[in-house]
């Protein structure tokens, strides 16, 4: 009987724990990607594609698919330099805990960088 009741919250906790690992994970490697933009986009002669391309490659394949990358490249030296990477959650994670009332879809994780160009 025991069994029975503590089962289905030790299941709910375990899933929770699974989804949550590989969201942070997933959140670590956006924030990376777009540091590393961000760092390129600060360097003159760079464009949005150089950008949007040096993004993609470092994320893994399943993130990158999905993922939109916004650059606001400064003109001149001193301007503020900007690079959002946004990609939905449910590439990240499967939707484990919808039945409880936690759903990813629709979500996104997003990461900004500003910096200034030289």
């Amino acid at each position: 009987m025991e069994l029975a009741l503590v089962l289905p919250i030790f299941g709910i906790v375990l899933f929770a724990l699974l989804e949550f690992t590989l969201l942070f994970y997933a959140r670590a490697d956006v924030v990376e990607a777009s540091r590393i933009g961000a760092r390129l986009a600060t360097l003159p002669g760079v464009t949005q594609e150089n950008v949007e391309q040096e993004v993609l490659k470092i994320l893994p394949p399943q993130l990158g698919q999905g993922a939109v990358v916004k650059a606001d490249l400064g003109e001149n030296s001193g301007d503020l330099v900007m690079v959002a990477v946004s990609i939905p959650m449910t590439l990240a994670s499967p939707n484990l805990l919808w039945p409880i009332g936690y759903d990813i879809k629709g979500q996104k994780l997003y990461s900004e960088t500003r910096m200034i160009k030289e």
